[in-house]
């Protein structure tokens, strides 16, 4: 078990739920049928208890027009009726807490709902209160693009006011303009709201916007190609802000944390949002996310992160999958051998690992026909909901908002757990694995994490804890590597069930990935 000195939320593993596609209750069902509550979550937070997570990050459930699902909020301070009330949201996080989990709550500091009160009263006039709560202009500043729908300018003529506003999403989220200390203010005040209800900590949507330098445009080819201006966004006024987010933070008692969505494709760019300890707790690591599962380029993705943040005194993330992106099964063609590789590798990385839901089932991104796409940012696949049985309906009250994956009649909570050699019992044994080990909670320095020598199709490390050794090996290909300094240790987990219990002798296996365990000195 990780020592009682360490934060909890670098021994945590992060179970990402997505509220909408997660479960809805039979015995509290939602005002909208097929849609998924608070109370389906608390439900079910014995599935999560038994799987073996430390803490589950809500995807926003705040109040909204769900113009974008929840990232655009009316009410910080409310829950919205589409997923139950404040009391279930406090039944749920008291339920939690009693199985030893944790609640991390979706924060979206950068933007609002085009309903919310602050900006219905911006939008009045020039002169109300909080005429500059929002980013206005008589013109567009510069030539920034949306990020959705693609290819829109960033910058939205506001017929009541007479001006432009920024919204570097969708035109029904206007950006909060930080630079104005009444709105720092109040956007900390949303979380002290949270704070004292009992949440244990914040993912801190885009958070790398909060500082912006409007008189800079974007390069040529964002307009040529539609990108948006997002991935673009890194300015030094950020950094103060992100500290005065960690003192609100610092102020409460039980390591609340910060977990930063800072979509910066660079990871030196991503490393500067944990300050000198001062700013981000944490902060995803999208290059490593988006990587091809080819050992090679994996070693030098964890190689430089960990190298970073080393320097800085930092602990890295790793996550595979989210609510944004195609799950991660599918962007490897489909492979549930690569899955249960990519499982082996993100839960024994030294770092806070992060699963999406249905990762543990081993979903595909579900087929969405053209006439149930609702996303205007196209992520309608990889938020299908989850099964939990194999009846018609899999477990919901009614068809669900979003259709299942193509195989959730094989890939469902209930068949899997009646099959000790399913994906969800493999996730179950990995994480038990990861809580019983010291060596898996161990620091990112030298002493206790190295990269072993590969090839380009061999990922392997070790991590240790006295003089107890553990072995990661990942071998996509079907090329054997000899055994090296893996000679004589006892895998313990592995793709393949027939290797589990023996020793590594001369050679390692092609096609195959296992955690293996040797005493001894490094």
């Amino acid at each position: 078990m990780p020592s009682s000195s360490q934060e909890w939320w670098k021994s945590a593993v992060v179970y990402q739920v997505y509220p909408r596609s997660f479960a809805e209750s039979a015995d509290a069902p939602g005002p909208t049928l097929g849609v998924g509550t608070l109370a389906g979550i608390t439900a079910r937070l014995d599935h999560l208890s038994w799987l073996g997570v430390d803490a589950l990050w809500l995807s926003p459930v705040f109040r909204s027009p769900m113009a974008d699902f929840g990232y655009d909020v009316s009410d910080f301070c409310d829950i919205d009726p589409t997923f139950g009330t404040l009391a279930d949201f406090d039944r749920l996080l008291a339920q939690a807490h009693a199985r030893g989990i944790k609640v991390i709550l979706d924060w979206v500091p950068n933007h609002t709902s085009d309903q919310h009160p602050w900006f219905q009263e911006s939008r009045r006039d020039r002169t109300n209160p909080k005429a500059d709560w929002y980013v206005w202009r008589d013109e567009p500043a510069n030539n920034w693009l949306a990020s959705f729908p693609k290819g829109e300018p960033a910058w939205q003529f506001d017929e009541q006011r007479g001006q432009y506003y920024l919204r570097c999403f969708l035109k029904e989220q206007p950006d909060l303009n930080w630079d104005n200390p009444d709105v720092e203010a109040a956007m900390h005040d949303t979380l002290r709201f949270w704070l004292d209800r009992g949440v244990d900590g914040f993912r801190m949507d885009v958070v790398h916007l909060l500082g912006k330098a409007l008189t800079h445009d974007d390069p040529p080819i964002c307009r040529e190609r539609g990108w948006g201006h997002v991935p673009y966004n890194d300015q030094p006024a950020t950094h103060e802000r992100l500290r005065n987010i960690r003192r609100v933070l610092d102020s409460y008692a039980g390591d609340r944390t910060s977990v930063g969505e800072v979509y910066l494709l660079d990871e030196a760019a991503m490393a500067d949002y944990y300050g000198t300890g001062d700013e981000l707790h944490l902060s995803f690591n999208f290059r490593f996310l988006w990587a091809p599962f080819e050992p090679g380029e994996l070693a030098t993705r964890i190689r430089r992160t960990i190298d970073l943040l080393r320097e800085r005194g930092a602990w890295p993330t790793w996550v595979l999958s989210n609510h944004d992106v195609p799950r991660h099964r599918q962007r490897y063609g489909g492979d549930e051998m690569l899955a249960r590789m990519a499982a082996i590798m993100l839960l024994t990385l030294p770092g806070t690992p992060f699963m999406y839901q249905g990762e543990e089932l081993g979903l595909l991104d579900a087929v969405i026909p053209p006439e149930r796409v609702v996303d205007p940012g196209l992520r309608d696949r990889c938020r299908a909901p989850i099964p939990w049985d194999s009846s018609p309906l899999h477990g919901w009250v009614a068809e669900p908002w979003l259709p299942f994956a193509e195989e959730a009649g094989s890939r469902n909570v209930a068949a899997q757990l009646a099959d000790d050699g399913s994906m969800l019992h493999f996730y179950r044994r990995l994480l038990a694995l990861r809580r019983a080990t010291p060596a898996l909670h161990a620091d990112i320095d030298p002493v206790h994490f190295q990269l072993l020598d590969h090839s380009p199709d061999l990922l392997a490390w070790v991590r240790s804890s006295g003089s107890d050794r553990w072995f990661t090996y990942v071998n996509p290909s079907p090329r054997q590597h000899p055994a090296g300094s893996l000679r004589g240790a006892t895998i313990v987990i592995a793709t393949d069930p027939a290797l589990e219990g023996t020793v590594v002798n001369s050679e390692l296996p092609g096609r195959a990935a296992f955690v293996a365990r040797r005493d001894g000195t490094m």
